[in-house]
């Protein structure tokens, strides 16, 4: 992964949803990158409001209180000399408000929160590109998940019979997850149908089949404790199955991506999606 050098100032950065699993590690993530100042952060649990962000996620003092005014704290971040980046890991019922929210103070947003539709997504385009500001919406930020996925659109060359399965932590909110419905949309604009059925099929229970995504794949959730974040896509011909997996193991992966996002969207005049983009 090439690492785009700091600028000579710091740039501004805040976290909003700092006290969830992805939070926690870009908040230390964030305040150990060289050229990052992590000036604020945003939960919503009343009772860290007021806490020292560092001491509630046990990596020790870092003079930032926690605070839920979204408002109040775009407006500080845009009085900064340089331009500020927001990094969002909330939940997909917020980060539409959020994502719109920054654009319109100019505060470049990161975004890693999933959820969002093509719909909101194309009014997020137009808003950040009527703004010229630049804004990131990456639905995995692993680099592993890249070469996952070219891996997947060179398969797609020499299998027309594919499903994607990912398997998520039980407290995964939205269902599928962002990364499955963006390897889909993948190999959907690569000019063919898949899964041409053989069958007359039946669900004798409704979504047995999964999810139908673009060009006849299809997608199947998994919730269960004990995961973190998995996916599998498998390619099927006569007499043999080729899957390609990625499977994750600690969080902590994610944060060079995510580092490499908050330097790449000051680059940036409008929405860019997905991390492929900006290797």
């Amino acid at each position: 992964m090439t690492v785009t050098p700091p600028p000579s100032a710091p740039i501004p950065v805040v976290i909003n949803g700092a006290t969830g699993k992805m939070g926690r590690e870009t908040v230390k993530a964030v305040a150990q990158a060289e050229g990052l100042d992590l000036i604020a952060v945003l939960a919503r649990n009343p009772d860290h409001i007021g806490q020292d962000i560092g001491e509630v996620i046990g990596c020790g003092p870092l003079e930032i209180p926690i605070t839920n005014d979204l408002e109040g704290t775009l407006a500080f971040a845009a009085q900064e000399k340089q331009i500020p980046v927001m990094v969002d890991f909330t939940h997909p019922d917020a980060v539409y408000h959020n994502v719109r929210s920054a654009i319109a103070y100019g505060v470049r947003p990161v975004v890693g929160t999933t959820g969002l539709s093509p719909q909101q997504l194309q009014d997020l385009a137009e808003f950040a590109d009527k703004a010229s500001v630049g804004c990131l919406v990456i639905p995995n930020f692993s680099i592993g998940v890249v070469l996952m996925q070219q891996a997947a659109i060179q398969a797609s060359r020499f299998y027309n019979h594919v499903e994607i399965i990912e398997l998520h932590h039980n407290h995964k909110a939205d269902a599928p997850s962002g990364t499955a419905v963006q390897t889909a949309q993948l190999l959907g604009e690569l000019g063919q149908t898949y899964n041409p059925p053989a069958v007359q099929e039946t669900e004798k229970m409704a979504g047995a089949r999964g999810a139908a995504a673009a060009e006849g794949i299809r997608i199947h959730s998994v919730r269960l404790p004990g995961l973190i974040a998995h996916q599998e896509i498998l390619f099927g011909a006569p007499g043999e199955l080729y899957t390609i997996r990625h499977d994750t193991s600690d969080r902590g992966c994610y944060m060079p991506g995510v580092v490499l996002a908050v330097r790449k969207v000051l680059e940036l005049k409008s929405l860019v999606y997905g991390l492929d983009k900006i290797l």
